[in-house]
């Protein structure tokens, strides 16, 4: 064999492994590729689910200001009632706390 040969094989060997090397390159990155959507596919909908449950907690967030579910879950869950006339105090105006009103007559 010639130089002119053994040159030509080692140059036809070298684009050979170069050409399979890239190809190998490309099947690994085509693979990764793929596994990264799917999981960005998987966060997405993960995503979705959370925005949801977030939707659905804000919206009993915003139940519980309500004065009716406050009265609801006092009568219930606390067992607390209306209070009764005796146990109403006037703060009016001209009305004087008792504390201050026993002080001052002694009684």
């Amino acid at each position: 064999m010639n130089m002119r040969a053994r040159m030509f094989l080692v140059h036809w060997t070298l684009a050979v492994v170069a050409i399979a090397l890239a190809y190998c390159v490309h099947l690994a990155m085509r693979g990764r590729t793929v596994a990264l959507g799917y999981e960005l596919g998987r966060a997405r909908s993960e995503q979705a689910r959370l925005r949801e449950v977030k939707r659905v907690l804000e919206l009993e967030a915003a139940s519980y200001k309500t004065p009716e579910r406050v009265e609801i879950v006092s009568r219930s869950l606390l067992g607390m009632e209306p209070p009764g006339p005796d146990r109403i105090i006037n703060m009016g105006a001209g009305a004087e706390p008792p504390a201050r009103k026993q002080a001052r007559t002694g009684f």
